[in-house]
């Protein structure tokens, strides 16, 4: 990312103190860019990403680079993406939940940008589901996930919300904080449990399936 002048830091600190006011930062935010996505074998996925520092909040290229991955994870209708998937180690994610012939049931959340976020908790049970990933897309594995976290982090504006997500939304943080330490689905995949997206969406048309999800009972073609 680009440098940024310390004028326009310290102006928008002034303003700031301890958080920042999103309607003053609209005004340095320019036109999204589509990012392009790191593919798996690059290093940057396998690497564990940066904590995010409070100063960087107040960076118009901090800013910018949210709204960037916003803009790639809707340009490519996908539900969640981080940051070291565009290539920036850093720990960030944005997590976009919407109904689609991939995930015919999922609730509607989001965009919202996540960083430096914590897993305080997990639920002893575990779902098995269904997942892609933008990094090697074509590819769904089915993989078994907590279904139910509970979490920490801090918005774009610098505050600290605590929330528990449960069923799909709790899959795709997982999925994100992975890529956060440099794992991937296809890390947590038993067995042979892979297929090509052409057959997921088969299955998916054949099968609706709650929050885009399906227990270890689905069949197979």
């Amino acid at each position: 990312m680009k440098k940024t002048s310390s004028k326009k830091i310290n102006k928008i600190s002034k303003k700031a103190k301890n958080t920042l006011n999103l309607q003053d930062l609209q005004v340095q935010i320019r036109t999204p860019k589509i990012l392009k996505v790191a593919e798996l074998g690059h290093e940057v996925l396998r690497r564990k990403a940066d904590a995010v520092a409070v100063e960087e909040l107040v960076s118009p290229d901090f800013q910018d680079l949210i709204e960037d991955m916003i803009a790639t994870l809707k340009d490519s209708s996908g539900v969640g993406i981080a940051a070291p998937q565009v290539y920036e180690s850093k720990r960030i994610m944005i997590i976009h939940s919407f109904p689609s012939p991939r995930y015919p049931t999922a609730p509607a959340f989001g965009p919202i940008a996540l960083i430096n976020p914590k897993i305080l908790s997990k639920s002893a049970k575990k779902v098995d589901g269904w997942e892609g990933c933008l990094s090697f897309p074509g590819i769904r594995g089915f993989v078994p996930r907590h279904h139910s976290v509970e979490i920490e982090y801090t918005d774009r504006t610098g505050k600290k919300f605590k929330k528990v997500f449960k069923d799909f939304l709790a899959r795709i943080f997982q999925h994100e904080f992975d890529h956060l330490e440099g794992i991937v689905f296809l890390d947590r995949i038993k067995g042979k449990d892979i297929i090509t997206e052409k057959e997921f969406l088969k299955l998916m048309a054949a099968t609706p399936l709650k929050g885009g999800t399906k227990s270890s009972s689905r069949k197979k073609k």
